[in-house]
């Protein structure tokens, strides 16, 4: 018999199609309290969960007394709470792989969108503005041959040295957990303490993870260690970055400017001072939004879950047993 599966993202036709082979599944719009009262009988009966977004702990695993395998529809996984997940025997799957190269392509725009003040300089066009040639109040900063920080050297912090060292010729500084065998003999990368990547960091290019050890890694404390003519570039979690000290340090001019696709809180809040500065430039989160990278992310989703109920979990897996 097929295992029952509640969906709470829609997927595209095939894949839809592909995990109907497999499983029964009820579809759903969120993991909402209203929804899971709505769909009780569903939730109550199934063995797997497919989508993204909503908060996965012990108090919502108790309406889900079958469940075996979670999995997410993104690379990062702090809505999901692993060690309940871990009482339970539930296997959580993600997807890290597929969205490497697009998120290292959205942190090396916002590298070059930040230092030559690309979104405002278009704004500042279709706003009438250039009426002469322009002058040193319109220029930007150079980005070849800067020296590129990147802390958290993955996958994605992999992918941008690439980018970074062959295309722009930039020395590539980083800091992890452990020093990046490959990254040092492809690129040069030199490891360094955290405070040493901070105060010599043309470009500091966080790809981190949300973790306890990581929450506002990046405060006031560690922002002032940074060049004056620093420019920080956050694609990772927003939380990572203290916002409030990050604001600050944007205003006083404690570093130039800041590219950032990941927030405190999404979406930013309309009255958020991050939107009312020029130093700025503020995504909706679009590290992985292409439809190549997304529709990727969801095939890998679905063959994920379909592999992890069926006993054969061979990669993707967080927490294998």
């Amino acid at each position: 018999m097929k295992p029952n599966v509640v969906l709470y993202k829609s997927l595209p036709e095939d894949l839809r199609a592909r995990l109907d082979e497999h499983c029964r599944v009820t579809e759903v719009n969120d993991l909402s309290p209203e929804t899971i009262s709505a769909h009780a009988a569903a939730f109550s009966e199934a063995e797997g969960i497919l989508g993204s977004g909503g908060k996965v702990d012990a108090a919502f695993l108790q309406h889900m007394p079958k469940l075996r395998v979670a999995s997410t529809v993104s690379v990062g996984y702090d809505n999901f709470d692993v060690a309940a997940l871990n009482d339970r025997g539930v296997l959580l799957m993600h997807t890290p792989t597929v969205l490497t190269e697009t998120v290292a392509d959205t942190m090396m725009a916002l590298v070059l969108s930040s230092a030559r003040r690309v979104v405002e300089m278009a704004e500042r066009v279709k706003a009438g503005e250039w009426q002469k040639s322009i002058g040193p109040d319109w220029f930007g900063i150079d980005v070849h041959h800067k020296k590129l920080g990147i802390l958290g050297m993955g996958r994605i912090g992999l992918a941008l040295a690439q980018r970074a060292h062959l295309g722009f010729g930039m020395p590539i500084l980083y800091n992890a957990r452990k020093q990046h065998a490959e990254a040092e003999q492809r690129f040069d990368a030199q490891y360094c303490d955290l405070d040493t990547l901070l105060a010599e960091s043309d470009f500091l290019c966080i790809s981190l993870p949300l973790t306890e050890q990581t929450h506002h890694l990046i405060g006031r404390e560690q922002l002032a260690k940074m060049k004056k003519s620093a420019v920080l570039i956050n694609a990772g979690r927003g939380p990572v970055v203290d916002e409030q000290a990050l604001i600050a340090a944007l205003k006083d001019g404690t570093i130039h400017a800041a590219g950032l696709d990941v927030f405190e809180q999404e979406p930013l809040p309309v009255s958020s001072e991050l939107l009312q500065l020029r130093n700025v430039v503020a995504l909706p989160h679009i590290g992985s939004a292409t439809h190549e990278t997304r529709y990727g992310m969801a095939q890998d989703a679905v063959e994920n879950l379909i592999a992890a109920l069926s006993g054969k979990v061979e990669k993707n897996c967080v927490n294998p047993r």
